[in-house]
């Protein structure tokens, strides 16, 4: 006999439309119109372009790339370019342009940063440059994201604690109140957006009844979301808290 809760309290980012203006060989460009990001915490927008195939034969050995606000310039793949100061060292360009990927991440997201955002490429050698305006991103930018919550009572407890985010580069991490065997596992569920499941294993005690078993998820930037259950004699009760690590 077991007692199964599931308390999904998962913040959503599905948006299923996807921004993109032609065929493979014309400037086109497939980035998601928006996306979900954690205050404090990080955003990779993931970004795939194509340019109209040359006349020449001659190989291109150089591509420029740039992400934009307007006319701001807020992240670039070259090293040395002094990016304004409310950027700086907040963006980091993780795309190959030579394998057509520009990708972007933005780190310690503000309030500010829903952007529109769009990429510029330049191609020196070939005399070109284009900027996909067609193609912006914004930010939904949120001050919460509580986890969802799974527990299933038997001689055994297992609770499984999952929550979806948009920064594969820096996952959130999971503690949970009571020691046991913990598994963690990631998977992709769209372009941009990911799922990261932990769940503990643990065999109860007497003394383990009567009190929570909380879930805590730890963002990058320090923002923290709880979950718990009390576990009264195999009944469990769903108990949320949210607060932000000064």
């Amino acid at each position: 006999m077991s007692n199964l809760l599931k308390y999904n309290t998962t913040c959503s980012f599905k948006i299923l439309i996807l921004h993109f203006e032609s065929s493979h060989g014309q400037w086109a460009a497939i980035v998601p119109p928006k996306i979900s990001a954690v205050q404090g915490s990080c955003v990779v927008i993931p970004c795939s372009y194509t340019y109209p195939k040359r006349a020449s034969k001659e190989n291109l050995n150089r591509w420029i790339g740039f992400w934009k606000k307007k006319a701001t310039i807020i992240s670039t793949n070259l090293p040395k370019w002094k990016l304004p100061t409310k950027y700086r060292k907040r963006t980091l360009f993780l795309g190959n342009l030579q394998t057509h990927n520009c990708t972007m991440m933005l780190d310690g997201v503000r309030r500010t940063d829903t952007g529109p955002f769009y990429f510029r490429i330049e191609l020196p050698q070939y005399g070109r440059s284009y900027s996909y305006t067609k193609n912006d991103v914004t930010i939904d930018v949120m001050c919460e994201c509580l986890p969802s919550l799974s527990v299933q009572v038997r001689d055994k407890i297992t609770a499984s604690c999952s929550v979806s985010h948009s920064c594969p580069s820096y996952p959130p991490q999971f503690i949970w109140s009571h020691p046991g065997i913990v598994t963690l596992r990631s998977k992709k569920l769209n372009m941009w957006e990911w799922e990261t499941v932990s769940t503990v294993t643990l065999k109860p005690l007497p003394i383990d009844f009567n009190k929570n078993l909380t879930c805590t998820v730890k963002y990058r930037g320090g923002k923290q979301a709880r979950n718990s259950v009390s576990v009264y004699n195999q009944n469990i009760t769903p108990i949320l808290q949210l607060y932000i690590l000064k």
